[in-house]
């Protein structure tokens, strides 16, 4: 195994993440605002911002999961034992003395073990149970599902709020380990530009040289 410079990730994948980003910021200032937390904007600017952040939000997810399913890119949030003690012990242990990242990454595997399973579960508990209840709520409010009225619409509101602040817990963890290790700068670069230096076995050089030379930098 020899370290390469190659793409890890794609134009489609660059412009998700970054328009997930700025969408889940507006719902959480805007949410937020809702709730009453902050008087920033008013009320009803902040539901209709809200709402439309949320819809465009939806179909980028939507969009996606095609994409994630149809091109494969769904192996890389499959989690797995491998190496997961090493990675576990970093962030626990090894980060506040200064040791390297244990975890460098492979062409078959982008994400860490524990990144994995974090967005695994980012994925199939906290969105499921964020998009439910808020379009559940957006229902009701449209005069849907009258018996949510009037006895389930609060407890609606507290698991999207509880879903919420899940995703905020989630959005602080992801920006503060940016800061640890590589600068700032180095853990950003690669969803900038898309390269980053990952392992690459003889055989897998070879297929990248012949099939997808674009994607090698190095």
């Amino acid at each position: 195994m020899a370290l390469h410079r190659i793409q890890v990730f794609r134009i489609f994948e660059r412009i998700w993440h970054w328009s997930q980003a700025l969408l889940i910021f507006t719902l959480l200032f805007t949410g937020f605002a809702i709730r009453d937390l902050h008087r920033l904007i008013d009320f009803q600017t902040a539901v209709n911002l809200h709402t439309l952040a949320a819809l465009l939000l939806l179909a980028i997810w939507i969009f996606a999961t095609f994409w994630l399913f149809t091109t494969g890119q769904w192996r890389h949030y499959l989690p797995t034992s491998k190496n997961f003690a090493q990675v576990a012990r970093f962030y626990v242990y090894g980060i506040f003395k200064g040791e390297h990242h244990p975890y460098v990454k492979t062409y078959r595997r982008k994400h860490n073990p524990l990144q994995a399973l974090t967005y695994l579960a980012v994925k199939t508990l906290i969105f499921p149970a964020i998009w439910i209840s808020g379009l559940l709520y957006l229902a009701v409010s449209f005069g849907l599902f009258d018996s949510l009225q009037a006895s389930g619409v609060g407890l609606l509101a507290d698991i999207h709020t509880i879903a919420a602040f899940a995703v905020l817990i989630f959005v602080i963890l992801h920006v503060y380990l940016l800061t640890t290790g590589h600068s700032f700068a180095e853990h950003v670069r690669p969803m900038i530009t898309g390269y980053d230096e990952v392992e690459l076995t003889e055989e897998e050089y070879a297929y990248l040289k012949q099939d997808e030379p674009q994607k090698i930098q190095d």
